[in-house]
């Protein structure tokens, strides 16, 4: 879902005790640095009483080194976290059956991290394209992969597809709570107010694969668009809605993937 750039795809983090290491593994690195200059500062006081004077010089030289390591030590430290280390439920393993805590478990992991500003953009797919997950927490046993490509005529799937949809919004409507109760670091108001969430679709219909009505949801006020309103577009490529965001976020792109469905320019969503 995330690409550097064109056929290169961004690898996702599935696993969130991975992603927990990534994100404050240099917190954790740096309190165990700090602990070792101190006995370094103290081994060097003790040999510059018994070292000559040549030797001493390049003492000097290794103190002072320590001391700016130090001194970065404590600039970096001074912003601090902003929130105290979230600790993860141990032991939840990559499988279906476990899918709603890890969802929570990353939808956590990355509040924090806009909170402690180690990242201020993140796209979050809970499962693959074409994963095959069972809802069996919602008493489904069938993939959703295969409901998907039922006719619109079976109505049980129908039911079963609600089902499942209701969940993702549900996710979706934990991520906003999480960002609506907490405040924005050095800001006003929350992180809501200062973030745009935009939850997609890859098709508009599943059993047909179609490309067009995909819905898309906005939530949010990071780029001060005109929320609280759905609107229908016709015929007009989600490109340049994605044109839109580029723009809200300062990056005038002319063009969001191939030219030919940017025509008309960034949609007026303000």
């Amino acid at each position: 879902m995330s690409y550097a750039g064109p056929n290169r795809p961004v690898a996702p983090i599935d696993n969130p005790y991975q992603m927990f290491q990534k994100l404050y593994g240099q917190v954790k690195d740096r309190e165990h640095l700090s602990s070792v200059l101190d006995d370094v500062q103290e081994d060097l006081q003790r040999l510059s009483k018994i070292i000559g004077q040549d030797d001493r010089h390049l003492l000097e030289e290794h103190t002072e080194f320590v001391r700016s390591m130090e001194k970065q030590l404590q600039q970096d430290g001074a912003s601090g976290l902003n929130h105290v280390v979230p600790e993860l439920e141990p032991g939840i393993k990559e499988e279906n059956d476990n899918i709603p805590q890890i969802t929570k478990m990353q939808t956590d992991l990355l509040v924090n991290s806009f909170v402690n500003d180690f990242a201020r953009v993140a796209t979050f797919q809970i499962t693959n394209s074409v994963g095959q997950p069972k809802m069996s927490w919602l008493g489904i046993d069938e993939s959703h992969h295969t409901l998907s490509h039922e006719p619109d005529s079976n109505k049980e799937a129908h039911d079963q597809l609600t089902k499942i949809n209701t969940w993702y919004c549900e996710q979706l409507a934990y991520l906003t709570k999480r960002l609506a109760e907490t405040p924005e670091p050095g800001g006003d108001g929350s992180m809501l107010d200062n973030t745009l969430i935009l939850w997609g679709n890859e098709l508009g219909q599943g059993n047909s694969h179609t490309l067009d009505n995909i819905p898309f949801v906005m939530v949010g006020n990071g780029l001060d668009f005109d929320m609280g309103r759905s609107i229908k577009f016709d015929k007009v490529a989600h490109n340049r809605m994605l044109m839109s965001i580029a723009h809200g976020f300062g990056h005038h792109v002319e063009t969001f993937g191939k030219h030919e469905f940017c025509e008309g320019g960034a949609l007026s969503l303000s």
